[in-house]
């Protein structure tokens, strides 16, 4: 599946690395990183994650 961050919206909180933290982590300078593919395993976890964005800047397709 394909994951992408609007980081025009995204204001780096983090609540989604609990969530998914193989696939979302902020870096040393509190910025968001994530994986842009993510095996398809993975999606419930990762629309966890989506979902408890506060900005609603991830999209998983």
């Amino acid at each position: 599946m394909k994951v992408t961050v609007d980081m025009d919206k995204c204001q780096h909180y983090g609540q989604c690395c609990f969530e998914a933290p193989d696939v979302f982590e902020l870096d040393a300078d509190g910025k968001l990183q994530y994986v842009a593919d993510v095996a398809e395993e993975r999606r419930a976890d990762v629309e966890s994650a989506a979902d408890v964005c506060p900005m609603q800047a991830i999209v998983v397709e």
